[in-house]
């Protein structure tokens, strides 16, 4: 089991900055990979990003060059930094953890971008 606690977000200017904290129960070690996903009012859950056990990241286009994910593993946190946001990034961004062939999700949290 992974119990995933999300932290951060809120209401942004856009061209501004955001971080999100993702903290799971065990070491992230022990996770195969972790990320973060988003879900826009009308449409599907769609990937952010991912980090790997091994460090490996993965973005989606629409976000590589703004956002950064990084993993603190002393404190088995990831970490979304979230820069010079867009309207279009406005979302519930979930945090999401696979391991033991499962998949976990953590609690949404609203990231709202004006213009």
């Amino acid at each position: 089991q992974v119990q995933l606690v999300v932290s951060g977000g809120g209401l942004v200017q856009a061209g501004g900055s955001l971080r999100l904290s993702c903290a799971a129960s065990r070491s992230i070690f022990s996770i195969n990979s972790m990320g973060w996903y988003r879900q826009a009012p009308g449409k599907q859950r769609e990937l952010v990003t991912t980090i790997t056990s091994g460090g490996s990241t993965n973005y989606a286009d629409s976000v590589k060059g703004r956002f950064t994910i990084s993993r603190d593993n002393a404190k088995n946190t990831v970490y979304l930094q979230m820069n010079s946001l867009k309207p279009e990034d406005t979302a519930v961004y979930y945090c999401n953890a696979q391991a033991d062939l499962r998949y976990y999700w953590g609690q949404g949290t609203q990231v709202t971008v004006s213009s």
